[in-house]
């Protein structure tokens, strides 16, 4: 099978070696194991981050959303069959999805999206379930609750805050403020259903002020949290919620005790790493998001479709995701 793969990291993106195309062969499923074809993927910033940053010991493919149809299965599946269309976000310990054919433990994929195509459906699994573990499983904001509370979005119009705005606006009662700094990403936010949004680049303390919002219940930061540290535990309410993905250099607890503001960390990888006994919990995720997209409640995040699946489009995605100026998710489909 065709597949893309790197082998050394740290290598500039504009390299043909940063990404290139080889020929392997095709995997077999183990027990509880689809055999997917794949037909979309999208890329997401860990993509880059471990090209960038994690030396493999051979060539490693990457990627970890992908949409296709069942091709095989193991011995022990039951939840799929053969000729099903899935998507997935993969588990981070195993080769990714940028190949013709990909593993995936059934316990961590879903039944696809009828209503939209297979690029379309690629662009939400991983930000689907990292902004659904945010919302509900860490903050645990219940559905149809959090009247009269406020949430505080930094980061919104990227892969995850804008499905994340998308759930916290159509399934919950909070008020929902994301933060963008260009016009058009702004715009997507309130398309998205932010009730306000506000400019990261500037101090958020006067932009809140002039919406007449002070305080938050809860924030979630989705992108240079060392960066906003202080004006988030500023803008938290006593007893607040900070939850956030990404890698602080450095982040220091100790000023959240005066406020007792509790921390929470979100690995969407957490689950299929550690092969938690409650695995099966993003299976039911990613059928729950399926069913919100199907009904027209929620919708895709696909921001750039840079075409099929080869090496030289790989790299043009992760240039532009390292470019910090990417809106929404960034898709591929078919070889």
């Amino acid at each position: 099978m065709k597949a893309i793969v790197y082998d050394k990291a740290g290598l500039p993106i504009d390299q043909e070696q940063a990404l290139y195309e080889v020929d392997l062969p095709r995997p077999q499923p183990g027990p509880r194991d689809l055999l997917v074809k794949i037909e979309a993927i999208a890329v997401n910033p860990v993509d880059s981050k471990l090209r960038q940053g994690v030396q493999p010991p051979g060539p490693r493919i990457l990627g970890w959303d992908a949409a296709g149809v069942v091709e095989a299965v193991g011995a022990e599946v039951e939840l799929f069959k053969v000729g099903d269309a899935v998507w997935y976000a993969g588990d981070i310990t195993r080769a990714g999805s940028y190949a013709e054919y990909g593993l995936v433990d059934e316990r961590i994929a879903g039944h696809r999206p009828q209503s939209i195509p297979a690029a379309q459906a690629a662009a939400l699994p991983l930000t689907g379930i990292t902004a659904w573990e945010l919302l509900f499983d860490r903050l645990k904001v219940d559905e149809q609750g959090g009247e009269g509370q406020r949430l505080l979005v930094i980061g919104a119009g990227g892969g995850v805050g804008s499905i994340l705005v998308q759930l916290a606006a159509r399934l919950t009662r909070l008020t929902v403020v994301g933060t963008a700094s260009r016009p058009n990403t702004q715009q997507w936010v309130r398309e998205l259903g932010a009730h306000h949004v506000i400019d990261h680049s500037q101090p958020f303390a006067p932009q809140l002020k002039a919406i007449g919002i002070e305080q938050f219940d809860h924030v979630i930061s989705l992108t240079h949290t060392d960066s906003y540290y202080t004006q988030i535990i500023e803008v938290l309410k006593p007893q607040g919620q900070l939850a956030l993905i990404d890698d602080p250099a450095t982040l220091d607890a100790l000023p959240l005790k005066r406020k007792s503001i509790s921390l929470h960390w979100e690995f969407m990888f957490t689950r299929s790493m550690y092969r938690a006994a409650d695995m099966l919990a993003q299976h039911q995720l990613l059928e729950r998001i399926a069913a919100l997209i199907d009904q027209g409640v929620i919708r895709t995040t696909v921001g750039e479709h840079l075409g099929t699946i080869s090496a030289a489009n790989v790299r043009k995605a992760h240039a532009l995701i390292e470019s910090n100026k990417a809106v929404g998710k960034i898709v591929l489909a078919g070889f």
